[in-house]
């Protein structure tokens, strides 16, 4: 058994984790053995099906290797985020590496190098370590669509501003309030899941025909999965907006009251700390912090806007009073019905919420499948939570519809592992399931899905229902039966080769990712290609199929 050492992870807040130091390209193809029989193109994968094995062939790219410890464990699950998607939370753990082969058992006779005696791989040379905050910002991309949209976000409202500035936009100068709630309203609308589950199923519904064009297609789905740029962009808009009111306003205070006056500031200042507390590298470090105070000093800027609109209709500049029945003055106030636009918006989800028995199994250490009552549609996302006001944790769904779905969780952090250790009678639940990239799959015809680690539990509702898409599915994971159980192993064996792609790096290897996708998709006549592996491996596929003319997507950290 080698010694234990300590490995570097990230986890998503889809649950990804995987190495940052021990291996400078994560799809690293292992080199030949140079006693390997070069005669036999067919391996070899360690399930029986009744005294059958599955085989899959393989070419130069995907070569045999000797059993490793998993190098990633991709999760549809947000064991620090509840809101967001794909923001990496840095986390140290303590691995020891043991000897795969004895727990295994693959079939030595077609595995010529034994456990106990390793290849001698030269060593590689190691790649400096980007900084964090580079990572977040310049590794997909400086022109990136989530980007794209924040600038042109954050450029309409800064020019409106300007324009209002100088007495150009005069309606603006005299409602600049209302700009800051109106953008309220906007970035709210953008993070409210039962608003984008229905433009979601329109999408599909619209465009998810054979004659609808492809460029249109994935135009559409690039700006759906970014649509967080508009959040973000509406956010600081809102707090540029709210400056320039209070500063017209601090200049004509005999005409305003100081308790308007003191919410605007305390408002102000709750957006400025929701804002910086999204701040990429601080969601990055301390996303704890961000997530509970995303959410209380929203909650409370909610409060306080209602106070203050309320106060700012009813009073009176002339007698410097309050004016008891001005319920006409707020049927009439744009202030007033955007305000409660947000409210509903925001306690939508929460008026959803139950509390529901749930059935808890872990086939092993690394993971835990978490049943629930009721089918549910394929491409769809659920979130659970231990304690509703303090956290929750998006998963994928698995389910053929009928009678009842799964979540499959990987234990990365403290809640999944605590599903393993200690399994819960009962969990919270949003009834209302939200629709994220998975869920546009149907918009095409044929679609090639790459998964690794548990993030294939999103994906194999569309091989258990029937769907839209004609379907190709990848899977590159570790120990499949032991990691994932037997039901999932007998769900992915239970369909032809040609549509089900199994890679257990347990007995093959690391495989090169990215052109397996290729690979695959060229083979299915794909349209697109859609994966869901860590934030590394989703980024070198995604360009390289780009790079090989395929269309392909993957999530980004605020998708």
């Amino acid at each position: 058994m080698d010694s234990p050492r300590k490995v570097e992870r990230f986890a998503s807040c889809r649950g990804v984790a995987f190495e940052i130091k021990p291996h400078a390209d994560p799809f690293a193809i292992p080199v030949r053995a140079q006693n390997e029989r070069q005669g036999s193109k067919r391996s070899w994968l360690p399930w029986s099906q009744g005294s059958s094995f599955k085989v899959f062939p393989y070419s130069d790219t995907i070569q045999r290797s000797v059993s490793r410890a998993s190098s990633h464990f991709c999760d549809l699950e947000d064991e620090e985020d509840e809101n967001d998607d794909n923001m990496y939370v840095s986390i140290v753990e303590t691995i020891e590496e043991t000897n795969d082969e004895e727990k295994q058992k693959p079939l030595p006779l077609h595995l010529p190098i034994s456990g106990s005696k390793r290849e001698q791989q030269p060593a590689r040379p190691t790649k400096p370590k980007p900084s964090r905050l580079s990572v977040i910002l310049l590794d997909q991309g400086l022109f990136t669509v989530y980007k794209r949209l924040f600038v042109v976000c954050l450029t309409l409202n800064i020019t409106g501003l300007a324009l209002a500035a100088s007495d150009h936009f005069p309606y603006a100068k005299r409602k600049a309030t209302l700009f800051s709630i109106a953008n309220i309203f906007a970035l709210t609308l953008c993070r409210s899941e039962a608003f984008l589950r229905v433009v979601f199923w329109l999408a599909v519904e619209v465009l998810g025909h054979s004659w609808v064009p492809l460029r249109l297609k994935t135009a559409t789905t690039s700006f759906l999965q970014c649509i967080g740029g508009i959040h973000s962009g509406c956010g600081l808009s809102s707090i540029a907006w709210l400056i320039y009111s209070l500063k017209l306003t601090l200049k004509d205070r005999e005409n305003t009251s100081s308790d308007i006056i003191a919410l605007a500031s305390t408002i102000l200042a709750l957006l400025c700390l929701s804002s910086l507390a999204a701040f990429p590298l601080v969601r990055h470090l301390h996303h704890n912090i961000f997530e509970r105070t995303h959410r209380f000093a929203g909650w409370s800027a909610l409060a306080l806007l209602w106070a203050f609109v309320l106060l700012e209709i009813s009073y009176d500049p002339i007698s410097k009073s309050y004016d008891n029945e001005f319920g006409s003055r707020v049927v009439k106030s744009q202030e007033f019905w955007f305000t409660l636009a947000i409210t509903v918006l925001i306690i939508l989800p929460w008026v959803t919420v139950r509390r529901v028995p749930v059935k808890i199994s872990a086939p092993s250490g690394h993971a835990s499948i978490i049943k629930f009552q009721g089918g549910v549609k394929s491409g769809i996302l659920g979130r659970i939570s231990p304690s509703p006001l303090s956290e929750w944790h998006a998963f994928g769904i698995i389910s053929d519809d009928k009678t009842e779905h799964m979540m499959l969780a990987g234990a990365v952090g403290d809640f999944t592992k605590s599903l393993v250790a200690n399994p819960p009678s009962h969990l919270w639940v949003r009834a209302v399931h939200f629709a994220g990239l998975p869920y546009l799959v149907n918009m095409y015809d044929r679609v090639v899905l790459v998964a690794t680690g548990s993030g294939i539990c999103v994906f194999l509702s569309f091989l258990l229902q029937p769907s839209k898409a004609d379907v190709c599915v990848v899977w590159v994971a570790k120990g499949i039966e032991q990691n994932f159980g037997k039901e999932i192993k007998e769900w992915m064996s239970g369909h032809p080769k040609e549509k089900v792609i199994v890679h257990d790096t347990a007995v093959l290897g690391r495989p090169n990712v990215s052109q397996l996708s290729i690979d695959a998709a060229k083979n299915w006549k794909a349209q697109v290609v859609i994966v869901t592996s860590n934030p590394e491996g989703s980024r070198d596929v995604v360009n390289a199929c780009k790079g090989a003319g395929i269309a392909a997507f993957g999530p980004i950290w605020d998708s």
